[in-house]
């Protein structure tokens, strides 16, 4: 398989914290891949890392085959990575067309009905046409996430992160994104950061595994499953936070 996002040997350290400690990772083209690990293991970073919001100490970043390890995160974005994050991030005061069409124009089509066009078709793959007119702030917990899901896909990207999307959503809500989320691929690469395990195994067609800032595990959800060493550090309890 091709990888359109991949890294070798990245580093990010904070004084003495190895954040992240000589990380290589690959998401190829068309999966979706689970980022799973204990408090501390450096998830965040390593998105911060790939995404462009945080510099490498060390290391090499491709998309698509191109260098952009020193890329910053808006160019980054303009070449295909979209990122959504934990904290739902839309604008509230904006109807829900407008939130989706600031995003759309950011890669998306120039002139008017062409714009218009592709926010109404995002929104339909998400299935919030019956929205448009709303005002986001107005919009239960569930559809504002899945609104900055479809802020995201107006971006055309090329890679998708999501991090922790089903975070405070009732169980019918997660089943229903998680339709959605499949319903992304083979058109974008899906890198997910997620604590609820049931949803990882569910979704996820490879998972790597951090801990104290390397790799531990990467593999499908069975081998991860299976792997002692993963069951020690991160599988087998304990509470899990936000590295």
């Amino acid at each position: 398989m091709t990888a359109v996002l991949e890294a070798r040997g990245l580093r990010r350290h904070f004084g003495g914290l190895k954040a992240v400690d000589g990380v290589d990772f690959a998401l190829q083209a068309g999966e979706i891949h689970a980022l799973i690990g204990p408090n501390g293991a450096g998830k965040t970073t390593l998105v911060g890392l790939l995404s462009g919001r945080i510099r490498p100490d060390a290391g090499t970043i491709w998309l698509a085959g191109q260098d952009v390890t020193v890329l910053p995160a808006h160019v980054r974005v303009a070449r295909g990575i979209g990122y959504t994050f934990q904290i739902t991030s839309i604008y509230p005061r904006l109807s829900v067309f407008d939130n989706v069409a600031l995003a759309a124009q950011g890669r998306g089509p120039k002139g008017r009905t062409a714009l218009a066009a592709a926010v109404e078709a995002t929104l339909a793959r998400v299935g919030m046409e019956g929205f448009q007119g709303d005002p986001a702030g107005t919009l239960s917990y569930g559809h504002q996430r899945s609104l900055e899901l479809a802020m995201g896909l107006a971006l055309r990207p090329r890679v998708l992160i999501l991090d922790e999307p089903t975070q405070g959503l009732a169980s019918g809500e997660i089943a229903r994104f998680g339709a959605l989320v499949r319903g992304l691929v083979p058109d974008a690469a899906v890198l997910l950061i997620e604590h609820n395990m049931d949803v990882v195994m569910d979704l996820a067609h490879r998972i790597t595994v951090l801990a104290t800032g390397q790799v531990l595990a990467c593999g499908t959800p069975a081998e991860v499953q299976a792997n002692p060493a993963v069951q020690a550090a991160y599988l087998g309890g304990g509470p899990d936070a936000e590295a």
